[in-house]
């Protein structure tokens, strides 16, 4: 008895001891001891990442990895792997594992080194947030008390959601679910047993110890991970055997990118760093989900890749970007020439490769893959020499004259098949939105955002050229001009007495038509029609009217040039202020950004734009409608003669029958269609511009250098009759590109015509005069008016009416 009493004083006093110390010890590091009640409101450091409207992932910003998961989510064996691994009595604990700290004293009074840690998960989360990876006696006091403070604030699933979230796994990953993805490319419930045992293996050690740098070492660590759950009775003896034996599967993942869609995601990145700081944009975990919608996005990306390379091939080849070996030397090994290769980075759809052998009609090229592929004639015909951007080579008639061995070239695959190819000269840039609320369904600002980020569908002002003749007429309509009215199509010599020359605008093509309609003159682009419009209702007068559609006054220039799209603008403005004529006479605001999430799915905000309201609405709810700038029935007679562009007049039977400048996009077979081509001086900006109610899109070409001119495409022998040739222009450089995406944007879309306003009315008039007429032939056609600008004269058979009378106010500049 006495032994035992003894016995139970020693074991109070060293208790006590021990309580003083820790006491001690507390009062000693308290004031070094952060609040964790942060944890409760933490704030993963999470990457932003920007979708596209139906969920694709089209781009990730953000130094770290992380794909925050929810306890609920994580699948069972992995839980039990870390567990198994880490904290086997982390359901049991405090946040301190006694027998941990017992076992690792032991060792360290045995060995003299601190070979075993005595860690919960609680004390590695402590350590995580608030503390280093030091190994020091005073670290470890603190991350108990840390520890101890944790696991009163939070509970046990709480705990293990933020560890799991938390931890460092290796090659800029933290958490699992960023590590699933890095190292497998899945998701959580994807990976298998032996991925499992791999990422709870990483926390020891996760630089030395990852698959990718040291498979070896790793699948040591991950057995190490099975023995542990086969001893706590995780597994069977039969799934250890089966994952111990399982081969390293791990490489390296990028971040899921769903559809590659560099400019419009770089926009939202610019966006969010204005608005929320760098640090809280990159790191917040938001997900953005962008307006446009995957498959239309794709779409006009494609369109704008495939019509640069057709204006380069009608341009002709301009050679090989390097020469490896000579006629007279040695060919280079493969392996040699692979190594090299795969120095040389892809440019969007194209791939460098080496001509190893030339036949008659065909080559063999080798890839940066080893692979060695064909190319037949078809894949290279078009390749005749290019001289400058007006003049071509003949038709090349072998595959010699286009290609020797040594050469480095671009290789594309189009349709699953290879085909000689080059990077294009030209830029381009798209844009579509939904002119009844701005919403941008597309949006690509350049061939490849890897050769350059400079965004032109935002950025770019260039002249807009026979593009802006639209908003030329909408002025004249409102200045009591009709689509009836009759203006002379004529050359104009104008004096300018201060510079001492003549100013003589053209119309392009050339060639005049004499007195003409303004419906037509506006579908067939007549540029001297447009000045004489503009000097009818003056100059500052349509400037003016011009500024309503959303242009700044600096890039509007006040000159007669105006007439013929001297003003400098970008395809977004140019599509906005174009929207105007598909809606009914509002300005609306374009916008990329639907909702935005935090990284757990929580809605945090979605898009409130402006929409097009009727006039009872824009009286009641001025602050959600898009204001009205011009009136409905001056929209609608635009669009309809922006119609008359793609389908023409006239009728062909009887010899009258006559293009508009749009009629390409006759291919659709869509009637609901209208739309404007543009060109400068010289072809150095094309544009078209192309819409029905619901889709609007713009398209522009041109060299980024303003000064170089598309020039012209001579026919080649080799690519038979659907060939562009003759001088760019935008029906040409453009406009293809437009038709291409509209075929695909519009392909599950019904029709959407723009319908006539009240206010309108609809007459039959002679085609030759604008006058009234009772005939109903090939010599008259319907057309609509204003109610109080319907001609009021019939034509004569016999000349008795003029054809300008009573159709035209009266100005000294009709001729």
């Amino acid at each position: 008895m006495n032994l035992l009493k003894r016995l139970l004083q020693t074991v109070f006093v060293f208790g006590l001891i021990g309580v003083l110390i820790l006491i001690g010890l507390y009062f000693y590091v308290k004031s070094d001891i952060p609040s964790v009640k942060v944890l409760k409101d933490v704030q993963l450091q999470t990457p932003m990442q920007v979708f596209t409207r139906d969920g694709k992932l089209i781009n990730q910003f953000g130094e770290k990895r992380r794909i925050p998961v929810q306890i609920a989510d994580v699948p069972e064996p992995l839980l039990n792997a870390f567990l198994a691994t880490e904290d086997n009595r982390f359901y049991d604990h405090f946040g301190i594992d006694p027998i941990g700290i017992v076992r690792s004293f032991i060792v360290l009074v045995s060995t003299g080194q601190k070979k075993q840690g005595a860690s919960t998960i609680t004390m590695q989360l402590a350590r995580n947030f608030f503390l280093t990876r030091e190994k020091a006696y005073i670290r470890k006091v603190k991350e108990i008390f840390i520890a101890l403070h944790i696991e009163r604030l939070l509970s046990k699933d709480e705990i293990l959601e933020l560890y799991l979230n938390k931890i460092e796994l290796g090659h800029r990953s933290f958490g699992i679910g960023a590590a699933a993805q890095v190292y497998y490319g899945k998701e959580l419930r994807q990976l298998t047993l032996p991925q499992m045992a791999m990422i709870a293996g990483l926390p020891k050690a996760p630089s030395a110890l990852n698959p990718i740098r040291n498979p070896t070492r790793a699948k040591a660590r991950r057995n190490v991970v099975l023995g542990r759950m086969l001893a706590e009775k995780y597994i069977t003896q039969a799934e250890y055997n089966d994952a111990v034996n399982a081969p390293i599967t791990a490489k390296r993942h990028g971040a899921e990118i769903e559809l590659y869609a560099p400019y419009i995601s770089e926009m939202v990145r610019a966006y969010m760093v204005e608005k929320y700081g760098t640090d809280t944009a990159y790191n917040s975990g938001f997900r953005v989900y962008t307006t446009v919608d995957s498959a239309t996005q794709a779409a006009a990306q494609q369109a704008l890749i495939d019509n640069l390379h057709a204006y380069d091939k009608r341009h002709g080849f301009r050679g090989p970007t390097a020469t490896y070996w000579q006629e007279d030397e040695l060919p280079w090994q493969k392996e040699q020439i692979v190594a090299r290769l795969q120095k040389v980075k892809a440019i969007a759809p194209l791939q460098a490769a080496v001509v190893t052998a030339v036949e008659e009609q065909s080559a063999s090229v080798l890839l940066r893959t080893g692979e060695t592929i064909n190319l037949d004639w078809s894949a290279m015909h078009w390749a005749r020499a290019y001289i400058n951007e007006k003049r071509q080579g003949r038709a090349p008639k072998t595959a010699a004259e286009i290609i020797k061995p040594g050469m480095q070239i671009w290789v594309r695959n189009v349709d699953e098949k290879w085909r000689l190819s080059q990077l294009p000269q030209p830029s381009s840039a798209l844009v579509s939105l939904d002119p009844q609320s701005g919403q941008i369904k597309a949006l690509v600002g350049g061939y490849s955002f890897q050769q350059s980020q400079y965004n032109r569908a935002v950025q770019a002002k260039r002249q807009v050229g026979s593009n802006i003749k639209p908003f030329i007429y909408s002025a004249a309509l409102e200045s009591n001009y009709t689509l009836a009215t009759i203006i002379n199509d004529a050359p104009i010599n104008h004096w300018d007495k201060s510079l001492g020359i003549a100013w003589r605008p053209k119309n392009s093509p050339d060639v005049y038509s004499g007195p003409i309609r303004i419906r037509r003159a506006l579908a067939q682009s007549k540029n001297v029609v447009s000045v004489r419009l503009m000097r009818g209702v003056g100059l500052e007068k349509t400037a003016d009217h011009i500024l309503k559609f959303g242009f700044k006054d600096e890039d509007v220039v006040r000159s007669e040039s105006l007439a013929l799209g001297s003003a400098a603008l970008t395809p977004l403005e140019m599509a906005r202020g174009m929207s105007a004529f598909a809606n009914g006479g509002h300005l609306i605001e374009p916008y990329f950004i639907e909702r935005m999430t935090d990284s757990f799915g929580n809605e945090l905000g979605t898009a409130s734009p402006l929409r097009v309201c009727d006039e009872i609405e824009l009286e009641t709810d001025p602050y959600i409608c898009a204001p009205r700038i011009i009136s409905e029935k001056n929209a609608f007679l635009v669009a309809d003669a922006l119609k008359s562009a793609i389908w023409g007049g006239g009728s062909w039977r009887h010899k009258t029958g006559w293009t508009g400048t749009g009629w390409r996009a006759q291919a659709l077979k869509r009637k609901d269609l209208a739309g404007k081509t543009g060109t400068t001086n010289n072809a150095v900006d094309t544009w078209f511009t192309g819409f029905n109610r619901n889709v609007l899109t713009t398209i522009w070409v041109g060299f980024d250098d303003a000064s170089k001119p598309l020039g012209r495409a001579t026919y080649n022998s080799n690519l038979g009759k659907q060939q562009i040739v003759g001088g760019e222009a935008g029906a040409t450089a453009a406009q293809p590109a437009w038709v291409q995406y509209m075929r695909q944007a519009l392909k599950e879309e019904p029709l959407a015509p723009i319908d006539p306003p009240p206010g309108l009315v609809s007459v039959r008039i002679d085609l030759k005069t604008g006058l009234l007429s009772e005939k109903n032939d090939f010599t008259s056609r319907f057309e609509y008016f204003e109610r109080g600008t319907v001609p009021t004269k019939y034509v004569l058979d016999s000349g008795g009416s003029t054809p300008f009378e009573d159709s035209l106010p009266e100005t000294e500049e009709l001729f």
